[in-house]
């Protein structure tokens, strides 16, 4: 395995990418040790990775290339991997498609010798064509793309790809282990394929992505190429594999979770205020799932094209909701948010009040010059997200409200919860669906689902921290009771006659400080009793069954397995 370089880099596998390769062809999974090259989205070279590591579970973006050869009658050679592949075996791509190693010689920037090199040494192995009948000075590097495509739970392909042209006549010597099959193709028989529903000559969705959305007729004619330096952004294109199976929830969103996470530093670090800068991004390096920050992306998956404006709005989603988090502690005078100080006991009251504003207003800042986002989109977007910051403030006001009423009837608490919870995910969805190019039908499906999860989310959440310890939840348990929150449970008790359970309930609510542990595990002990905590669940059930009622209005797509599992989300936390 020297394919002609002083010395090939590789990278000892882990034993959890190891069990993967369990039983998989032998020399297959020796390549899967090679050190490839782990990238930015910007195509910066980040250091290395093996190929096992790079290519499964989350995936990484890394550095690959794919060579177009035509030959001298304009015909363009394509291959059908082999069956043996580990990722994406047996479909059709273009001439050769592979990665630059992590070596001197491949990761030369200066015209893109590294690549070039990269690729005459895969044209040699998988196609056997001799280096004299493709010098490296014939090969063009036309742009760059960026993609990922998931072929099953388990392995997906995140590259920043490197188009390159070669027009040569080639003789041919084909590594079975590599290709099954190759043909020579014109531009009208591209085409077929490219239109062709045939379940054996399924397009790989990176060539299917440069054959339909990047080539131009000026490929397959010799010397007519233009190069750019543009980076063209591809999204998830897993839906292009026709067989392509879903990753589960945790996995679709840590695909995403570090690009969205930079995007939120990089806007909330952009200050020479440190101690501002410091309150701002105290909530975010506390952890947090950003089931909110991904959503866009998630749910532009499931119903249309994704692109990194979706990254950028989620971003800024999440940005706002950390701010309204950090007033919400001081409005309801918690000292704890994630396991840790929150913002007004580590930076001080004023500073806190502070750090929520700027965080608003640079939300809206960031989302104005995000990549992706075309111009005639930002009225849409301020308008939505105006509102759902509008709704958010009127349903925090509800709930402070509610505090000082006994009566507060069940509608009253779920046009509160509405605003303060389900907006974010309604707004999420339907954003999410409107920047992927849904159909109205399919925006509107996805915003009622959005609201169903997110209703079902508070309800849930209501629940949690009546049933859970204080580790679990990150901050004191009962602190809904001691507050005199008017949760769903709590106004269905209040609803009961007069008993000593209900007397129990009323002595530490709204009681703050003063409510013992005691009071409060008698209080949720009396809510279990009057049955209201069923009656909670119920209704977080229904609306549990509404969103995946929505969901089944959809297309199938792999998208849907990380969907449905947020649907599931919060119900799976208790039952």
């Amino acid at each position: 395995m020297n394919y002609g370089l002083t010395q090939v880099p590789t990278m000892e596998i882990s034993d959890e990418d190891s069990s993967l390769l369990s039983g998989l062809d032998k020399v297959q999974k020796d390549l899967m040790s090679e050190a490839i090259i782990l990238v930015s989205e910007l195509d910066e070279v980040i250091g290395p990775m093996s190929k096992a590591e790079a290519h499964s579970g989350s995936g990484n973006y890394h550095r690959a290339f794919s060579v177009l050869l035509f030959d001298s009658s304009g015909r363009l050679l394509i291959q059908k991997r082999a069956a043996h592949k580990i990722t994406f075996p047996g479909v059709w791509a273009n001439t050769c498609c592979s990665h630059p190693l992590y070596s001197d010689e491949e990761m030369e920037a200066a015209n893109h010798m590294g690549v070039k090199r990269a690729a005459v040494r895969k044209l040699q192995h998988e196609l056997g064509i001799s280096e004299e009948q493709i010098p490296i000075e014939k090969f063009q590097f036309v742009t760059r793309m960026r993609y990922q495509a998931r072929q099953d739970e388990i392995w997906i392909e995140r590259e920043i790809d490197h188009c390159l042209v070669i027009h040569s006549d080639v003789d041919l010597k084909i590594n079975s282990n590599e290709v099954c099959e190759t043909r020579w193709v014109s531009q009208e028989d591209l085409e077929e394929m490219l239109l062709s529903e045939d379940s054996e000559n399924i397009i790989a969705p990176w060539f299917r992505c440069i054959a339909a959305r990047i080539m131009t007729d000026d490929w397959w004619r010799p010397d007519c190429v233009k190069s750019d330096n543009i980076i063209h952004d591809m999204g998830d294109v897993s839906h292009m594999l026709p067989n392509a199976r879903g990753a589960n929830l945790i996995t679709s969103i840590e695909e995403i979770k570090p690009l969205v996470e930079s995007r939120i530093e990089r806007a909330l670090t952009h200050t020479s205020h440190k101690r501002l800068s410091g309150a701002m991004m105290h909530l975010v390096i506390g952890g947090g799932k950003r089931l909110r920050a991904t959503l866009p992306w998630l749910v532009a998956k499931a119903v249309g094209d994704t692109h990194s404006g979706l990254l950028d709005v989620g971003a800024a989603i999440e940005t706002i909701h950390n701010f309204t988090l950090v007033h919400d502690d001081i409005m309801d005078d918690d000292d704890i948010r994630r396991g840790r100080p929150a913002v007004h006991i580590e930076y001080g009251l004023p500073t806190a009040i502070n750090a929520g504003d700027a965080m608003l207003a640079i939300a809206f800042e960031a989302m104005a010059v995000a990549e992706g986002i075309e111009p005639e989109l930002l009225p849409f977007l301020v308008k939505r997200i105006g509102r759902m910051v509008r709704r958010v403030s009127e349903g925090q006001q509800l709930d402070i409200d509610f505090e000082d009423r006994i009566a507060v009837e069940e509608d009253e608490y779920i046009e509160m919860i509405r605003g303060k919870t389900a907006v974010m995910f309604l707004t999420c969805a339907e954003v999410g669906a409107h920047l992927a190019g849904a159909d109205e039908e399919t925006i509107s499906c996805m915003h009622d689902w959005g609201l169903a999860v997110g209703l079902c989310f508070q309800l849930m959440d209501d629940l949690i921290d009546v049933l859970s310890d204080d580790d679990t939840l990150g901050k004191p348990s009962g602190s809904d009771v001691a507050q005199g929150k008017r949760t769903l449970m709590v106004i269905h008790a209040l609803r009961q006659p007069d008993s000593s359970e209900k007397d129990d309930l009323l002595a530490a609510l709204g009681k703050g400080d003063d409510a013992t542990k005691e009071m409060v595990f008698k209080a949720h002990n009396a809510l279990d009793k009057l049955g209201s905590i069923s009656y909670a669940r119920r209704k977080a059930e229904s609306y549990h069954k509404e969103a995946h009622a929505c969901l089944d209005r959809l297309p199938e797509s792999p998208a849907l397995v990380a969907l449905r599992e947020l649907t599931d989300y919060q119900l799976k936390r208790i039952f």
